[in-house]
């Protein structure tokens, strides 16, 4: 199986040596990686150029003019050749094993669209400080799955084929346009976890979900439920209507407070562990 690494790239030249070398360790080698340039403003594009040399499985795109991340990953997508996809933020890295997990999983078990593994927290560079604790197995093939509070996070992969039957990630959803795509992917077949912390996720100040637009994501976070919601036909919530329109974020995270009671919380452990033993 081919795998491409997806790389959304704006201004991020300064931390891309991590991230291309540790795309070189990988155990497993068929790969390519696809860099799609938002247009940057800077030197960027030029210190990763020569950083990558004349490395043909670097493949670089630009952006005439700055589309935002949602676009650019859309098209990432579409550059594809790979049969399985994972995205990269330029400025993070992952785990030599990290791709040679999922694709083992995915000729083990070829009902899994999806896999999502543990990633860890670092300092500005790139020194481990703490894995992600929220990390676990989901449910599967549940209409009231909506990953809040997120369980799937990096480092996710998905199979193109599966992507290319849903209807695309919604670019409007900005900042949560993974989320969307996660949920998407969550509807077209089963989802599995890997219990490994593969990603790791650099903690400064110039990156996207670090920076201002960071409460902006509950918001559009809030718009990528509501829309699986409808998209899934649900009229109620755990008794509660779901409302025709979207009014505010608020109105739909309130649909998910009931997962944290003890009784849900008891179903939901009793589910996954008969699922586990039929899986």
């Amino acid at each position: 199986m081919k795998f491409s690494i997806l790389i959304a790239h704006y201004n991020n030249g300064k931390h891309f040596k991590d991230c291309y070398q540790s795309i070189l360790n990988q155990k497993h080698q068929n790969w390519e990686a696809v860099i799609l340039d938002d247009a940057s403003t800077d030197d960027s594009v030029e210190v990763i150029k020569k950083i990558v040399g004349n490395d043909e499985r670097f493949k670089i795109y630009y952006s005439e003019e700055n589309s935002g991340v949602g676009i650019t990953k859309s098209r990432l997508i579409e550059l594809a050749e790979g049969e399985i996809c994972g995205f990269v933020d330029p400025d993070d890295a992952i785990l030599p094993t990290a791709i040679s997990s999922c694709i083992n999983l995915y000729k083990k078990k070829p009902e899994v669209v999806l896999t999502y593994s543990l990633f860890t927290k670092c300092d500005e560079n790139l020194n481990p400080q703490e894995v992600f604790n929220g990390g676990k197995q989901v449910i599967n093939k549940s209409r009231y799955f909506f990953n809040s509070p997120i369980e799937i996070a990096h480092f996710v992969t998905f199979k193109k084929e599966i992507y290319n039957q849903t209807e695309k990630i919604d670019s409007s959803m900005k900042i949560a346009e993974d989320q969307d795509l996660y949920l998407k992917m969550y509807e077209k077949g089963k989802v599995h976890f890997i219990n490994e912390p593969n990603y790791l996720y650099r903690m400064h100040s110039g990156g996207i979900s670090q920076n201002e637009n960071k409460p902006k994501s509950r918001e559009y976070f809030a718009k990528v439920i509501f829309n699986a919601m409808k998209r899934r036909n649900l009229e109620k919530i755990n008794g509660r209507p779901v409302p025709h329109e979207f009014r505010n974020a608020d109105e739909i995270y309130s649909l998910l407070e009931y997962q944290n009671n003890f009784l849900s919380k008891i179903k939901k452990k009793a589910t996954l562990y008969i699922q586990q033993i039929f899986s």
